[in-house]
């Protein structure tokens, strides 16, 4: 078993098992998730040298797969050299185990490689602790299998009554403890994060998450947006750490945009937790933009992974904080990416599909085609509850003028006696805003 992300040698000849059960045929395509698997492989830098996709009917307790299967894979281990099989499922640390008596090789699950992933491409500082607070509580339940010393046991003081502290208990007690440290240290990072963002909430100013599945476009359809350089390749989970960048929409002068870590099916549970303070981003968010590659074989899938993952952070619907107050839910949209790779038939599909739909934006972040029409999109949902109010503004009211030209959309500013009467656009919170800062008792009537 993989221990320590050190461990992974990059371009080491892996072996790749892809195991699906009966009742996923109708759910995912094999070989979308053959390829998906092979693309993990990869983003650590292993060289895939074998594939083996199975169908398993049940799942056997000792070893996930069935005996015949085990003797069937087997023989490529030698024939390639394999040093690491990669399977495509989640391990027991007994099946893990005996997988690895069985091949005379090492052997990690979808789980292990997706830690080693993170383990590797993880940049900030926060990013870093979080990741080994997942591998920390990933390897507490495998203490049992992968360490050699365990029978091992330190000598006690004798007030215990017993023989001492066994070095399995010792082991699992430093990694409590450090543990507990690392989620000290992200509990004063998450209140830093939302020191920062109680005073974003404060300015006038939309915040817009961009989400999806791994190797959606995402961070291509940032750096259109943006102008920026954020890492955006052909690889999964090319983005960890979430980048935020500001940007115009039409009628928003300025709005901020959050790149957050691609989600993916199976996504370990550890990972899940470990970034819930990183994906609180999205739950403060006025606008989710789900970014979906429309021409994956899976993409029905692919969107309903990222749907389970919004729903348990709460962002699908209305949450009751339990003093009876729920939040609406928070505006969605989407945008369907890499439209340059279908074919005129699909893409003809796509296209029809989508103008049925007025929450949907057709794109190719890579050429450019569409962007605009996002762009328009992501600006007319930010924009579909503000209010059309006309304000009368002394000319010495100059502050208040630019206020209301920075934060709303002036539709018209028409000359009136000793003032100007502005008809503007604005978010009911800003208008609220504007109201406590100028009152406005003898403004005129629309």
């Amino acid at each position: 078993m993989i221990d320590s992300p050190e461990e992974v040698t990059r371009g080491a000849a892996a072996l790749l098992v892809v195991p699906e059960w009966h009742s996923q045929r109708l759910a995912r395509d094999l070989d979308a998730r053959a390829e998906e698997a092979r693309g993990l492989a990869l983003a650590i830098g292993l060289d895939v040298v074998a594939v083996h996709s199975l169908r398993l009917r049940q799942t056997r307790a000792a070893t996930l797969l069935g005996v015949g299967q085990i003797e069937a894979i087997t023989p490529d281990i030698e024939k390639y050299g394999v040093q690491l099989v990669v399977v495509d499922a989640a391990l027991s640390p007994i099946q893990q185990r005996n997988l690895e008596t069985a091949f005379g090789t090492k052997v990690i699950d979808r789980t292990g490689l997706i830690l080693e992933i993170f383990g590797e491409r993880a940049a900030t500082a926060e990013g870093r602790l979080q990741v080994e607070l997942a591998h920390l509580d990933y390897q507490a339940g495998r203490l049992v299998r992968s360490w050699t010393h365990l029978e091992r046991q330190r000598g006690g003081f004798g007030f215990l009554g017993g023989p001492g502290e066994t070095q399995i208990e010792a082991d699992r007690r430093m990694i409590r403890n450090r543990m507990a440290r690392i989620r000290r240290s992200l509990d004063d990072a998450r209140r830093t994060r939302q020191l920062q963002r109680s005073k974003r909430q404060r300015a006038p100013w939309p915040v817009v998450a961009l989400v999806g599945y791994t190797n959606a476009g995402k961070s291509t359809f940032f750096n259109r947006l943006t102008g920026s350089d954020v890492m955006a390749e052909d690889m999964l989970f090319a983005t960890l750490d979430p980048t935020m960048r500001e940007i115009r929409l039409p009628g928003i002068d300025k709005a901020i945009l959050s790149d957050t870590v691609g989600f993916v099916s199976d996504l370990p549970t550890e990972l899940v937790a470990a970034f819930r303070a990183t994906l609180e981003e999205v739950t403060t968010a006025d606008l989710i933009v789900h970014v979906r590659d429309i021409v994956h074989p899976d993409s029905e899938a692919q969107y309903d992974d990222v749907s389970a993952i919004l729903g348990s952070l709460g962002v699908n619907g209305p949450q009751d904080d339990g003093e009876g107050d729920a939040p609406p839910p928070i505006p969605q949209i989407e945008i369907w990416n890499k439209i340059d790779t279908a074919d005129d038939d699909s893409r003809t599909a796509i296209e029809e599909m989508a103008a049925r739909r007025s929450d949907v934006a057709v794109i190719s972040a890579v050429t450019g085609e569409g962007v605009e029409d996002a762009r328009g999109l992501m600006a007319s949902q930010l924009t579909a509850l503000h209010k059309i109010q006309r304000i009368y503004l002394s000319y010495q009211d100059g502050e208040a003028a630019a206020w209301l030209y920075a934060r709303g959309e002036v539709l018209a500013d028409e000359p009136q006696g000793e003032g100007h009467v502005l008809t503007v656009r604005l978010d009911p919170a800003d208008g609220a805003r504007f109201a406590r800062l100028w009152p406005m008792d003898d403004a005129p009537t629309p």
